[in-house]
């Protein structure tokens, strides 16, 4: 099995890899924000869970943010592996993964962090909102701050997977498909 976590700040082209590599590889995408919404769309118990904690602006539990990933991998038994997108963010998460992976017999095959500096990042992410619609893709002192707390929260869980061998960057700038190239070429590296 192949169990990614793919990393990268807000814009750094996530998504569009992401769907790539489920198509080539035959992954199954798991994104956090995708299962916040969809828990809490279905007024599932975690979902009601979560919520509770959200409109009190407080975070969610990592026991629940968890509990949603283990019911999406335990729902889609038959795929090749797993691409982790948003999660996990803290090392804690990490070592929370980990136990849930090993405990099915896997492990986090790596961790690819796309690496594209803050202003391109910024160019990307104003040039999103003129047609996504959030308004936290039109103002840059907002995607500044995004870029701040992504660096300031991730690099302990790049640093955690690193000291196993696992962390790999990757640069993510040029075409989707030179991109695409150089993600494909550290995983056929690692012989799985």
């Amino acid at each position: 099995m192949i169990n990614l976590i793919l990393f990268g700040p807000p814009g750094s082209g996530k998504g569009t890899q992401a769907a790539k590599l489920v198509d080539k590889y035959e992954l199954l995408h798991i994104s956090t924000g995708d299962l916040f919404r969809y828990e809490i769309g279905n007024n599932t118990e975690l979902g009601v869970k979560a919520k509770s904690y959200m409109n009190k602006g407080e975070l969610v539990p990592d026991e629940v943010t968890i509990g949603m990933l283990q019911n999406k991998v335990e729902a889609n038994p038959d795929v090749r592996g797993y691409i982790f997108d948003g999660f996990p963010r803290t090392e804690p998460q990490a070592e929370a993964l980990d136990r849930f992976l090993m405990s099915k017999g896997q492990e986090v095959t790596a961790l690819i962090a796309l690496d594209v500096d803050d202003d391109e990042i910024v160019k990307r992410l104003l040039e999103r909102g003129k047609t996504s619609g959030r308004a936290d893709d039109s103002n840059e002192e907002v995607i500044r701050k995004r870029i701040r707390v992504y660096n300031e929260t991730t690099s302990v869980v790049y640093n955690y997977y690193d000291e196993k061998g696992k962390s790999e960057r990757i640069e993510g700038k040029g075409t989707i498909e030179e991109i695409f190239s150089r993600i494909c070429e550290s995983i056929e590296k690692l012989n799985v």
